[in-house]
Formats: structure tokens, C-alpha cells, sequence
């Protein structure tokens, strides 16, 4: 079963292991694929999802209420967010401003089914919105009961900084941040990591295996095998194509050993080494059918040894991308419409 951790400096427990339904769900798979698969992540001990508005324009939230609904909502950790374009993509159907924010909250519960969520969450930082007129918008949604916590995704550390005194001036919690993280991305343990650890805000990481290429499929001079991320324009193959270099593979067939010494399957490995470490609360996994999450579930209590740990970062270290710059790169600048 899976182990839980604590939400930044909150009561609040996570599943450390967390299904996400970025990719998958109203786009790559079928609505009755996609309830198996959430109906497996719960009986394996899975409880908290992760989704978004944007997701395949609201689709994967309305699949992913439909999954969850019957089940005891007590015992679930919902998390959703808002900022990417939805719906017809107005003026007014993206960013973080008051009325985006208020309009989005009760598109997402109407579509997850549910009166509130654990945890929403700024998909982006916004530079056309004040940043005391978003945050005020959280806290009211947080005491209007829709959501019970606050989290962010992508910003840097100055950004979190600000957020949290914000969020402190106006009795909230912001618990979490929801960075790109893996054994070949590496880029917010310089000044995000360090911040987050100060301010108590968890990690809660996407794309942990580095959209697959840490599962040690892809393999160096070799065609893309069919069907795969990086073969489906709907499954993020943008998103994958700078990890396919052969000088990237050749690394990554490096940890073959050393997951096989550990016991461990390559996915298992790489998720064991984001939540390797401490600030990081829940790695998030997809999968677009139910077996695959029985291997990557078995990730979770898993303690690497220092030798280990040592040995793969050995192994990614001329091709591993750890310029904290790059945490200044994510959020556009303008609003995407």
C-alpha cells in the first residue's frame, strides 16, 4: 500500500504516490479505460488525483469526477488548478485574475462533483495580475469552503515568498508548489527547494520519470517505439523531445544496474529518488491502463541508500539539468489565450 506524507506545514496528509490525469484522461484514453484505472489507483491505496481545468478543455475533470463519484469523499484528496485557457478561450478564460478564479472554482466542483477540493492551485504565476488581487481570491475561495488549501505550480522562489506573506497577511495556507522534478531535471533544488523548506511549502513533482525516458524504454540510435509519449502529439511529445538525445539515453541505460542491484524496476527507481527527497510530499504518476500502475505504486516507502543515490546521480550527472535559472523560464510572461 502507499505511505502518506504531510502537505507542506499542514495537517494535512497526502499519498505520496499521486495519480495525475494530465495526458490521459478526455484525450489519450477512453472514459471507461480511464475509470479503471482511478478504480485501480484506489484500491492500491492511491487516494489523492491530481487534475486541472485545462486538461483536455475540462474534459479530464468531468472523467476524473465521474471516476471518484460514490466513493467516500472523506477519504479522498482531490486537487485541481487554474490559470491555462478553458472554455472558449475569451479574454476572461485565462489567468489568475478575481473573476477567473471565482468563475473557475465552480466549473471545476460542478465537474469533479464535489463541494470542495483539498487543494487548488495557481498553475502558473500570472505577471498581468496583481499579486494581492489573486491571492485574495484564493483566500475567499478558501473561506467560502471550496477549497481547504492553497498550493501554486511553477513559480520561483521569490514568487513563492511573496505568495506565502500574502497568504499569511490574509490567514490562508499555502502549502505547495508543483514543479517539474526528476533525476534528469533538477532545476528548483537551488533556490526553490531551499525557500519551500523555509516557508514549510511541499513539492508535489510532475513528470518524475522525465515524461518516461527514466523508465529506460527509449533506447540511444534506436527508432521511438510505436505508441509511445513521444510518437502522440496528445500525450506531451513536446514536452519529451529534449530528453531524447542519445547522450541523455546512453545515462539513462547507465542506471539499468543500479536499479537492478536495488531491486527496483527502472520506473520504480526514478520515483524512489524525487521522493528521496524530504521537500518533496507526492510524486505524480499517469497511466493509461490500470496494470501499470501495480509496478509504479511499489515505489512508495522505499528508502535508497546513500551509495545509490550517489550512483545515479553519477551516472546523469553530464547530462542532468540543474541551472536554477531555468525556474525563471516557465511562466509566460503574457497571458496565453
Amino acid at each position: 500500500m502507499v505511505n502518506y506524507r504531510y502537505l507542506g506545514n499542514s495537517g494535512l496528509k497526502v499519498s505520496e504516490i499521486t495519480y495525475g490525469n494530465w495526458v490521459t484522461h478526455g484525450s489519450q484514453v477512453g472514459n471507461d479505460a480511464a475509470i479503471q484505472t482511478v478504480h485501480r489507483a484506489l484500491d492500491l491505496g492511491i487516494t489523492s488525483f491530481d487534475t486541472a481545468d485545462t486538461y483536455a478543455n475540462t474534459l479530464a475533470e468531468s472523467v476524473l469526477g465521474e471516476a471518484l463519484h460514490g466513493q467516500r469523499r472523506e477519504s479522498l484528496e482531490i486537487f485541481t488548478k487554474v490559470y491555462w485557457p478553458t472554455g472558449p478561450k475569451g479574454p476572461n478564460d485565462t489567468g489568475l485574475s478575481r473573476k477567473h478564479i471565482l468563475e473557475s472554482i465552480n466549473g471545476s466542483l460542478k465537474r469533479l462533483r464535489t463541494d470542495y477540493v483539498e487543494l487548488y492551485q495557481a498553475h502558473r504565476y500570472d505577471y498581468e495580475t496583481p499579486l494581492e488581487e489573486t491571492m485574495q481570491a484564493f483566500a475567499d475561495v478558501v473561506r467560502q469552503g471550496k477549497a481547504l488549501y492553497i498550493g501554486v505550480s511553477e513559480w520561483t522562489a521569490e514568487q513563492l515568498r511573496e505568495g506565502h506573506a500574502l497568504a499569511k497577511e490574509m490567514k490562508f495556507q499555502l502549502v505547495s508548489n508543483q514543479p517539474q522534478y526528476s533525476a534528469l531535471w533538477r532545476v528548483i533544488e537551488g533556490k526553490v527547494v531551499p525557500t519551500s523548506e523555509e516557508l514549510g511549502i511541499s513539492q508535489i513533482v510532475w513528470s518524475p520519470m522525465a515524461q518516461g525516458v527514466l523508465t529506460g524504454k527509449y533506447l540511444p540510435g534506436q527508432p521511438l517505439p510505436t505508441g509511445s509519449r513521444a510518437t502522440d502529439e496528445k500525450s506531451g511529445a513536446n514536452f519529451i523531445k529534449g530528453f531524447l538525445r542519445d547522450e541523455v539515453l546512453e545515462a539513462v541505460h547507465k542506471l539499468q544496474p543500479i536499479a537492478a542491484e536495488a531491486g527496483l524496476t527502472m520506473p520504480q527507481l526514478a520515483l524512489a529518488w524525487v521522493l528521496h527527497n524530504p521537500n518533496v510530499a507526492a510524486a505524480l504518476v499517469g497511466a493509461s491502463r490500470p496494470e501499470q500502475l501495480d509496478d509504479t505504486v511499489k515505489a512508495s516507502g522505499v528508502t535508497l541508500d546513500d551509495d545509490t543515490v550517489a550512483a545515479i546521480d553519477a551516472a546523469l550527472a553530464p547530462v542532468a539539468i540543474t541551472d536554477p535559472e531555468e525556474t525563471y523560464t516557465v511562466s509566460p510572461k503574457t497571458r496565453v489565450v
